[in-house]
């Protein structure tokens, strides 16, 4: 596999500059690289790692290491697996003939996802690209201050989040924030975010027997305590994700429905994460009977061959930002530069062709289901794995130190696991920084690609290290 690597290498390097020798990339990567999401002090007596090459559920590093990953990319982001060549030559083929033009103007990428993104968003009618998470919730956000003032005199200008949800790393994506580790010493925050709480019933804020109706009625509380008439949208993720895999309480949504529509409140469902299969529907709301007047996404709209991302609308919002034209000021005085882009549509678009094609929706659908009883196993055998929860292949497990209390384990014992599984050739996930002493959560996000020998794999790999970690 080194040989295999070294080759490739040697294609698209200048071989009298790098000749052929790793220790010269990893040496200009220690010395001018800023990694993601990580300390780099370690680097100074240990090689940071570098990924090579992908082929469906495996990823080989610079040393020649294979790893099943089981979190897609790192980040829940490659859905349809690495190594897919035709999405590359749909790229390829797209970018000799039109690479870019601002999005003031459309292209026929462009236009064609649009459209077919919709037909599998009944309800929605309206697409504005951009190129990341953060960004497509920024211009929602955006959206309803500015139809605050068109319509409201900016008076109904507050946006609600909820607490443990992750809406991006823009600073009023993280204003809208639920998690305090990650928001740490970036403030101060744009103005006019309000938190409600979270949904999770395993660590319960209210002994009550209809738990989810109870957590929506906490949002209406809220609402109340603002004033209704200051209050213009609600941003929730579907499942929370980074804030350790929550997936609603049996009566939330439908609750949540009802409050929004009674103080009319628009409903802005971040689907960065959940969105394009990962729960084995299209996108994770549509679990749950709702319907937004606003709908994010990134991640695994082009499974990581390209950056996209997109914020959808209704046609009534869309209505909105062009009922006076006559009025400079009315519509969307707004741009992406790189939402312009033709590759993100154009890998999209074969994205979404292979997860049709080759059924991944139906295959989430009985890969989650034998991922879900595999972690029930492990809680059955594991005292230390205190509950169990997901949606399709979105899944976690929660780590305890006493199942009576549900005492959270340390991050550093979580982060031990991760590790061990590493070690093992299994790339698993955990909340990273997130929540203050809540950072316990192991994270699983494989492909919709996977095997039941992937998942069974991935499994294994945590039972060995749990055993390790907690003997």
């Amino acid at each position: 596999m080194r040989a295999k690597i070294l080759a490739i290498m040697g294609v698209i390097m200048d071989s009298t500059v790098y000749s052929n020798d790793i220790s010269a990339v990893v040496e200009a990567d220690r010395a001018h690289l800023w990694h993601h999401l990580i300390q780099h002090k370690p680097f100074e007596t240990v090689d940071p790692r570098i990924m090579v090459e992908g082929k469906g559920m495996r990823v080989w590093d610079a040393l020649g290491k294979e790893h099943l990953d089981a979190v897609s990319g790192g980040v829940w982001t490659v859905n349809v697996g690495y190594g897919r060549e035709t999405i590359a030559k749909a790229v390829y083929e797209q970018l000799v003939k039109m690479n870019y033009f601002a999005n003031s103007a459309g292209s026929i990428p462009g236009s064609i996802f649009a459209k077919q993104l919709i037909e599998k968003m009944p309800g929605m009618s309206r697409v504005y690209y951009t190129n990341s998470g953060s960004e497509a919730n920024e211009k929602a956000f955006k959206m309803i201050r500015q139809i605050a003032h068109k319509r409201y005199g900016g008076k109904k200008h507050k946006i609600l989040f909820r607490d443990r949800d992750y809406h991006g790393a823009t600073i009023s994506a993280m204003s809208a924030g639920g998690q305090e580790e990650r928001n740490a010493q970036y403030g101060p925050y744009t103005p006019g975010f309000v938190k409600v709480p979270h949904c999770m019933e395993y660590h319960k804020q209210w002994d009550v027997e209809n738990y989810g109706e109870r957590a929506a009625d906490a949002i209406e509380e809220v609402i109340l305590r603002e004033g209704a008439d200051t209050v213009g949208a609600l941003c929730l993720e579907p499942v929370t994700a980074g804030g350790g895999v929550i997936t609603p309480p049996e009566g939330y949504w439908a609750r949540v429905q009802e409050i929004c529509a009674k103080y009319d409140i628009l409903l802005h469902i971040d689907e960065v994460v959940c969105g394009v299969g990962r729960t084995g529907t299209w996108f994770g709301y549509q679990n749950y009977g709702v319907k937004p007047d606003f709908v994010t996404m990134a991640k695994g709209v082009a499974s990581g061959y390209a950056a996209i991302a997109c914020c959808v609308t209704t046609e009534a919002v869309f209505e909105m930002f062009k009922d006076n034209a006559d009025d400079p000021l009315n519509y969307f005085r707004d741009i992406s530069t790189f939402g312009g882009c033709t590759a993100g549509p154009a890998a999209a678009i074969e994205n979404m062709r292979i997860i049709e094609d080759e059924g991944l929706l139906a295959n989430t659908l009985a890969m989650g289901e034998r991922l879900m009883n595999n972690l029930h196993a492990l809680k059955e055998k594991h005292r230390v794995v205190g509950d169990v929860r997901g949606k399709g292949l979105f899944c976690g497990a929660e780590l305890v130190s006493d199942r009576a209390t549900r005492e959270p384990v340390s991050e550093k014992m979580a982060a031990a696991v991760v590790a061990d599984c590493m070690a093992q050739g299994v790339i698993i996930g955990m909340t990273n920084r997130s929540i203050p002493g809540f950072n316990n959560t192991l994270c699983l996000s494989p492909a919709l690609i996977a095997t039941p020998d992937d998942i069974d794999q991935i499994t294994q790999a945590m039972d060995k290290a749990i055993t390790k970690v907690f003997s």
